[in-house]
């Protein structure tokens, strides 16, 4: 474990660590809150946090004075890449897929087509964990835009391709 703030004698301290400029106490030291604050959160701060409180004089509190919370930074998906894997002649099958670089959790794919052929696509031709969609047997009316939505809890982004049969 890294120290990252004390609190020692009436003073605080925020130790030489990647937080310093980000962390402090939510409340005025001492009081019965000791909350603390990460500002302009990254996701490298996820992690376990452990706040442990010593009472001068006090020997009853001892290993009952530690709390440990666990910090999960989320990140919403980068703009994901749409390719095209296949040649898009009439009768063959293409692959179209879709891939974030960046997303926590993974994101989710959904491949639709936008107004005026509004159309959602759903397994087994598309896989919404690996962000692809199988398109079988080609046809001229298969061609226009296709549209990927990167998604997870953070956030979402998205990514276009033009298909010409």
């Amino acid at each position: 474990p890294v120290q990252i703030l004390t609190y020692l004698d009436g003073t605080v301290k925020v130790e030489e660590t990647e937080l310093k400029p980000r962390v402090g106490f939510l409340y005025p030291v001492p009081t019965h809150n000791i909350s603390i604050f990460i500002n302009a959160t990254r996701e490298r701060d996820s992690g376990q946090y452990m706040c442990t409180v010593n009472v001068v004089d006090d020997v009853t509190s001892t290993g009952k004075n530690v709390g440990i919370i666990n910090l999960t930074v989320l990140v919403p998906p980068a703009t994901p890449t749409c390719r095209l894997h296949g040649d898009p002649i009439v009768g063959a099958n293409v692959t179209l897929s879709c891939t974030s670089e960046k997303g926590k959790p993974s994101p989710a794919y959904q491949w639709q087509r936008p107004p005026p052929t509004k159309q959602f696509f759903f397994p087994p031709a598309q896989d919404q964990a690996k962000g692809t969609l199988k398109l079988t047997n080609l046809s001229l009316d298969m061609s226009g835009l296709y549209v990927c939505v990167a998604e997870n809890q953070a956030g979402s982004a998205e990514c276009s391709i033009m298909l010409e049969v």
